[in-house]
């Protein structure tokens, strides 16, 4: 049977489908991009790092070899064995939920999507790996079913192979798809290439989602659910080519961020600022900054409220202000408290504590806190904590802004001493700083208004500034939806004398 059988997408009608059910392929067709090189790279760097990324683009031509002149089960399984052999299957399940969506979301082919969405049911059939796209799918764009390539596992690790009946292709699509849907036969198949066929031609429609490189992806606001929270570190889509650049700048980029964070920590304040700028990174500061508290006059230090970004929030602050301003903070490692040029203080989350510790600190002077408790890459602005409003009427809201190319400078997974050393990793990052109105007597707690009532104006007034989303997502739900905790960095025990190790 010939491609031509098949009309376009285009030629779909998405009018009056609310009953009916659509089957489509992923790479291509639900997806703009036709290769799914990008999304086991994805997964290599994150559960194995640049080694296992390295060894998956090593076998990547061998892959394409296979997949285009010999068989694509053959190349899709060499790719399957370079990223997954020897991970545990929870690593790659924690990948799948927190990192592929992001890049998933932002590839969905308009004339694909503007079919699927007018469905009631979906279903996605794809060669790649099932446990690599049923959690975007079904979480993200609301499809009924995933059928993809069964992994072969052994004692909790994937062993790189895959489990009967191989991978999804050609017959071996139309064959899941019968096991799924019996006698019933889906309304409309959509698929991008020749071995999608024997599917789609069990369908009552076949469609075919012609290859078109320059077609625009979806725009965020027409998914069904937004992403707000993702994790990983790497900022770009690992084609070949940015996979190579990755590897080859990583020991360059290392020893640029320890150089970097060496200014930052060893240098007088006044010079980091310039520091930084002979270095590469970026500082822009917009606004007029409030001068230093004068402790001679018993004037309390103001409190700087920072929309929160990276861990390295405070520092660009101090940066900015050309002194050190301390900073409270929720869970950071050891690591980044000891190479930190500013003070940093632990709270807590004992309220009475820390309220205690703040008060204090306000009496030595300026004081920095983000009331987001965690950071967001979005644009969007998490719920506000309203400790920080009873504590003082000098409240100063600042809006936070990064950009980087190449390394996100967070993570929800990861270890978080290597969160300053990803950022600075970046060839030239940029951080910029906004000061905005110190807030009027007349919105705060000492004129009568509700801590929530202020902490709620400043968020507002933050975002307006940043042109962001507000939402009531807090800390907790971010760690939980990306790594199953509330994501609090656990303090060691500390051994009791009478405790011998290995007894």
């Amino acid at each position: 049977m010939a491609i031509t059988t098949f009309p376009t997408v285009n030629k779909c009608s998405s009018n009056g489908r609310e009953n009916h059910t659509v089957v489509a392929d992923m790479d291509g067709t639900l997806l703009r991009g036709r290769s799914s090189f990008p999304y086991f790279a994805l997964i290599a760097f994150e559960v194995g790092g640049i080694l296992r990324l390295l060894f998956l683009l090593l076998v990547s031509p061998l892959a394409g070899l296979l997949y285009y002149f010999v068989s694509e089960s053959a190349g899709i399984q060499v790719l399957i064995f370079a990223t997954f052999a020897g991970v545990r299957v929870s690593e790659i399940e924690s990948v799948a939920r927190a990192v592929l969506p992001k890049f998933y979301s932002s590839d969905i082919h308009p004339e694909s999507w503007r079919v699927l969405s007018a469905c009631e049911k979906r279903c996605i059939l794809t060669a790649n790996p099932r446990i690599m796209v049923e959690a975007f799918c079904k979480d993200f764009l609301g499809f009924e079913t995933v059928l993809g390539t069964e992994i072969a596992t052994y004692k909790g690790k994937a062993t790189g192979f895959v489990s009967p009946p191989g991978v999804l292709v050609a017959e071996k699509k139309a064959d899941a798809l019968k096991k799924a849907f019996g006698d019933v036969q889906p309304e409309i198949g959509l698929g991008d290439r020749h071995t999608d066929i024997p599917f789609m031609a069990l369908c009552k429609e076949g469609y075919m989602v012609p290859a078109n490189p320059k077609v625009e992806a979806v725009t965020r606001e027409k998914l069904p659910k937004p992403i707000v929270f993702h994790d990983g570190r790497l900022v770009q889509k690992p084609t070949p080519l940015t996979a190579l650049l990755t590897i080859l700048w990583l020991p360059i980029g290392f020893f640029l961020a320890c150089l970097r964070i060496a200014a930052g920590s060893l240098l007088p304040m006044p010079l980091v600022y310039y520091a930084f700028w002979a270095l590469g990174v970026r500082v822009t500061v917009k606004g007029t900054p409030p001068p230093p508290a004068k402790k001679s006059t018993g004037q309390s230090g103001v409190l700087f409220i920072c929309s929160h970004r990276t861990l390295l929030d405070p520092i660009f602050l101090s940066t900015a202000l050309g002194r050190p301003i301390p900073a409270v903070t929720y869970s950071v490692s050891r690591l980044s408290e000891f190479i930190s040029p500013i003070k940093t203080v632990r709270l807590n989350r004992d309220r009475a504590k820390d309220a205690a510790m703040i008060k204090k600190l306000l009496e030595e002077g300026d004081l920095a806190i983000c009331p987001e408790g965690t950071t967001c890459r979005e644009p969007f602005l998490l719920r506000f904590s309203a400790l920080f409003a009873e504590l003082t009427d000098e409240l100063v809201p600042v809006a936070m802004v990064n950009k980087m190319s190449m390394f996100h400078g967070t993570t929800a997974r990861g270890w978080k001493g290597m969160d300053p050393f990803y950022f600075f990793m970046n060839p030239s990052p940029e951080y910029e700083v906004t000061f905005l109105n110190k807030l009027p007597a007349e919105l705060t707690c000492g004129a009568g208004k509700s801590s929530h009532e202020v902490a709620n104006y400043i968020q507002r007034v933050i975002a307006a500034s940043l042109s962001y989303d507000i939402t009531s997502f807090t800390r907790k739900d971010k760690y939980r939806a990306l790594a199953g905790n509330d994501g609090s960095v656990v303090e060691k025990p500390v051994l009791q004398p009478n405790k011998v190790m290995g007894c």
